[in-house]
């Protein structure tokens, strides 16, 4: 049987729980909205239940812990379009084990979500790293992204700390959400009309008086501290990947 969903980490637990009601196998596990019509089948649309999200949860973290949990959540947001189904996979053999098979490298399913979160957090780390705030007018730091994988979720424990004094919004261009932070809490915002907030580069009638001054010094600095004797084109490729470029104020000009 297919099963579709909203989409969501929940909708997904909700469909795995549903299987587990309907004594059931899910053959195919597709977001609604990513669903081609089939003249053969009809899939069946799970709404999502947080308590059945819930009790799923639990069961995953009693069978294979904390860490089993938090593999399934950073896998899911890599939206590769069979991440749903390997989720499915891996937690109905957890429950069938009498072990925990989170760690069972042997495991194909296991060993593929693991690749994934690999993945997933060289991402986060490229964003921890590549990430260029832009100073506002209304005094707020903003920087827009544009990752391979959803991984703004992963980013505000970081900024939290790194900038703790400051109120900064991180904006994903790709999936038109981001994170505020207002020196307390951080907050998932979206917005009706996000237009101006697709810019790489802020308008000038957006940013603060000295923000140009200190894009100007700061390429400045990064172009006086460049030894062009050891310039190794290859090797900084490799650490600082062109898709990334877009981000950085020291490499604008070169994108």
């Amino acid at each position: 049987m297919t099963f579709t969903y909203d989409g969501t980490f929940e909708g997904l637990l909700s469909v795995i729980f549903e299987t587990y009601r309907l004594e059931t196998t899910a053959t195919a596990i597709v977001p609604a909205e990513e669903w081609q019509g089939s003249l053969f089948e009809t899939p069946l649309l799970v709404t999502t239940k947080e308590e059945w999200a819930e009790r799923v949860k639990v069961g995953i973290k009693k069978k294979g812990g904390k860490k089993s949990l938090r593999l399934l959540e950073h896998c899911f947001l890599s939206e590769f379009p069979e991440v749903s189904k390997l989720i499915y996979d891996f937690v109905r053999k957890l429950m069938a084990s009498p072990i925990n098979i989170s760690d069972n490298f042997g495991d194909d399913t296991v060993l593929k979500l693991h690749q994934i979160k690999k993945k997933i957090g060289r991402e986060v780390h490229r964003m921890h790293a590549f990430v260029r705030f832009q100073r506002t007018q209304d005094d707020i730091y903003y920087a827009i992204i544009e990752p391979d994988f959803n991984v703004l979720p992963l980013l505000p424990d970081h900024f939290e700390k790194r900038y703790p004094a400051q109120h900064w919004l991180i904006y994903d261009g790709r999936r038109r959400y981001g994170i505020y932070y207002d020196q307390q809490q951080t907050e998932f915002v979206s917005f009706a009309d996000d237009h101006a907030l697709q810019y790489r580069q802020l308008p000038a009638n957006m940013m603060a008086e000295q923000e140009v001054e200190y894009q100007v010094l700061w390429k400045s600095y990064f172009d006086s501290v460049n030894i062009k004797e050891r310039k190794n084109p290859k090797l900084h490729l490799q650490h600082v990947p062109r898709r990334y470029w877009k981000y950085l104020s020291e490499k604008r000009e070169q994108f």
